[in-house]
């Protein structure tokens, strides 16, 4: 049971110093010098190693509606990430999170209108993971609100294929300073934050399994050893 123990607590250790390098990756990736449009990946594999890479994007907004992803947060606010498909040309479409908008306290179904603009865009943006599925009760409405989204449904929705990730916003379309897209622009917001892995709770889970195998051997040394020493006649 000791050995079972501490061998637990190096594994939590090991699980530990896995996510912390993994963080560090991550930050690095996200500090790295701007990918230009043609490098950006088309294939999951060349994906995996662009994650958080900031990116100028470069294509156009495909005329289809957005879909607003319900319960998300920024800044500890509820309300919506605001989904829409950019075409990158030669057949390759990526999700783009356009940004966050809050919800209207007075009637969540309403929503604004975010137009989009035509012709080509350059987009400051980072590669990130599809968006997290959240818990759901049921399967969500037609409609443009959703809880969660999959590839899936957003294909179908869309009629189009998408990339196997998508793009975080980071700032304006620059070229936008007036009219209805403009505005649109200055409601979205887009403070993104890079993934927090939870390094600390290994940290503590390691340290009560090297408390039970202290334990364990306490509890033998005491009712083994000391124990019964303690409790023969003296003669």
């Amino acid at each position: 049971m000791a050995a079972l123990t501490a061998r637990l607590g190096l594994w939590q250790m090991h699980r530990g110093e896995e996510k912390r390098a993994l963080q560090a990756e991550m930050t690095e990736r996200a500090q790295a010098p701007v990918l230009a449009a043609a490098a950006l990946a088309r294939t999951a594999l060349a994906a995996q190693g662009q994650g958080y890479r900031r990116v100028q994007a470069q294509g156009h907004w495909l005329p289809v509606a957005p879909v607003f992803l319900d319960n998300r947060q920024m800044d500890g606010r509820p309300g919506f990430f605001v989904l829409s498909p950019l075409d990158l040309g030669h057949g390759a479409v990526v999700l783009v999170q356009r940004g966050w908008v809050p919800r209207d306290v007075q009637d969540r179904s309403r929503l604004p209108a975010l137009p989009l603009p035509g012709g080509p865009v350059t987009l400051p943006a980072r590669v990130a993971p599809w968006p997290s599925a959240l818990t759901a009760l049921g399967a969500d409405a037609p409609g443009p609100i959703r809880q969660n989204v999959t590839p899936e449904a957003l294909e179908a929705l869309w009629h189009v294929r998408l990339l196997p990730y998508s793009l975080q916003q980071l700032a304006a379309t620059p070229a936008l300073t007036v009219g209805p897209e403009a505005a649109a622009e200055q409601t979205l917001q887009r403070r993104w934050p890079l993934p927090a892995l939870d390094v600390r709770k290994h940290d503590l889970y390691a340290v009560q399994w090297f408390l039970f195998s202290l334990l364990t051997v306490g509890l033998y040394v005491w009712f083994q050893l000391i124990r019964p020493r303690l409790a023969r006649p003296i003669a």
